[in-house]
């Protein structure tokens, strides 16, 4: 990519490169277990991506997506990993998706919720992640069911057992992981929601800061690097979104 100094300039008016980290999807971004430091894929692109500026790049990490977007729209971060949703579209720029991620439902064994259809009722209570896409999604698309918010979404699991919930809504992969370690649990046999999974940049930043972004998330995606960061760090369930 060839930027030039405005779109650097855009990006990075510090001369560092502020990229918001979301913690809360483990599927993107997580601590490595003997360093403690955040790795992942949204961790390697923001890598590449500051590599591409020429500039230092910083990693302000969040454990939540709705914190991490709080910082991008509030200018304390300059760009961040998101689930692109209207709501969240209102102050961000979005690319479009590099990475595919399925929703599903969770429930317990003996529960009589068979399929998504049934959970949509007045006497279910659902747990999502605070500020999730899930959160978002389900709180539009939910008219009966009534929605518990978990601090964040790896705490979905826990906040569904320790307050007796119907359902829980997450991340198909996170869910599946803690179902193991409970046991007793299910999922339900399909997704309710495909997570398009982009980088984003506030609006206000212009749209030649958007722009930019828009051309390095398709880059790479043609050249391989995000096909190559979900094998390396060993992400089942998720895809390479295709080429826009």
């Amino acid at each position: 990519m060839n930027i030039d100094s405005a779109a650097v300039e855009a990006f990075a008016p510090s001369g560092t490169l502020r990229a918001s980290i979301n913690l809360g999807n483990p599927i993107l971004a997580n601590r490595d277990p003997q360093s403690g430091e955040p790795v992942g894929v949204s961790v390697d692109l923001a890598r590449a991506f500051a590599q591409c500026l020429g500039v230092p790049l910083e990693l302000v990490v969040f454990d939540a997506a709705g914190k991490s977007v709080e910082a991008v729209s509030d200018a304390r971060a300059d760009f961040g990993f998101f689930a692109v949703d209207p709501e969240r579209g209102e102050t961000i720029a979005f690319t479009a998706p590099y990475v595919l991620i399925e929703g599903f439902y969770l429930v317990r064994e003996a529960s009589p919720i068979r399929t998504n259809a049934e959970v949509d009722q007045p006497h279910n209570r659902v747990a999502v992640g605070k500020g999730s896409a899930y959160d978002l999604f389900l709180t539009r698309e939910l008219k009966a069911a009534s929605i518990v918010r978990a601090p964040t979404s790896p705490t979905v699991v826990q906040t569904f057992l320790d307050q007796e919930l119907e359902v829980a809504a997450g991340v198909k992969q996170q869910l599946e992981a803690d179902a193991a370690k409970a046991g007793g649990l299910r999922l339900l046999g399909e997704r309710f929601m495909v997570i398009r999974q982009a980088m984003g940049v506030a609006r206000g930043r212009g749209e030649l800061a958007a722009g930019v972004l828009r051309e390095f998330v398709e880059d790479m995606k043609r050249n391989g690097f995000v096909a190559e960061a979900l094998e390396r760090h060993r992400i089942a369930g998720a895809s390479v979104a295709p080429l826009e």
